[in-house]
């Protein structure tokens, strides 16, 4: 009967100690998930906690090197283009007149030629007259080529000081002259539109 009781009993605690077990487990399961997603959690916080940890005193140091290299390269740039721009306008005013006056030595070499025809005791007038005037076309066409022009220039237009240089008055022969060019006393030149020479004029009065 004692063995019966024993069996009873143990039969009736088995089950609860094997409930309390599975509880037990549970717990311990359940508790050790929430430690690893705690630890999870703590990983994820440190580089925002970092990144915000920053010192900003280190940071400003950082901008301000940062700043100071991008400065240094472009004073670096403009003084080089600063040289070489000064470089360039030197170059340009010492050879400004380099293509006028390669144009112009055929036209003293004419001259020369001209020159040498002078002096020989059977220098036909008329011939050199004609050499002349071709050497003299010749400079015209040149310097036309590199934008001179010669103003208009004529008795009984109107005087225009943009353009004239009264250097007197006379009494005007025709009362249409009165006021108006009724002498040219020596041309005016025009480069590219610009004048370089007024023309000096009479002026009828």
């Amino acid at each position: 009967m004692k063995n019966d009781n024993v069996e009873e009993k143990e039969i009736k605690e088995s089950p609860e100690k094997e409930v309390n077990n599975n509880e037990d487990k549970g717990k311990k399961e359940e508790a050790a998930n929430a430690s690893e997603e705690v630890k999870e959690g703590e990983h994820e916080e440190e580089p925002e906690a970092m990144a915000e940890e920053k010192d900003p005193l280190e940071a400003l140091q950082d901008e301000l090197a940062e700043s100071k290299d991008k400065y240094l390269r472009l004073y670096s740039e403009f003084e080089n283009f600063r040289r070489r721009t000064a470089k360039e306008k030197l170059d340009m005013v010492q050879t400004a007149n380099e293509d006028l006056i390669t144009s112009l030595l055929p036209v003293i070499d004419d001259f020369e030629r001209a020159e040498k025809s002078f002096t020989a005791e059977d220098a036909d007038i008329k011939a050199v007259k004609e050499g002349i005037d071709l050497i003299f076309s010749k400079l015209k066409k040149a310097l036309e080529q590199k934008g001179l022009k010669t103003m208009e220039h004529k008795q009984g237009i109107d005087f225009d000081p943009e353009f004239h240089d009264a250097i007197t008055q006379i009494p005007a022969p025709d009362k249409k002259l009165k006021g108006k060019v009724v002498d040219v006393v020596e041309k005016g030149y025009l480069l590219k539109d610009k004048v370089i020479r007024y023309a000096k004029v009479v002026i009828g009065s």
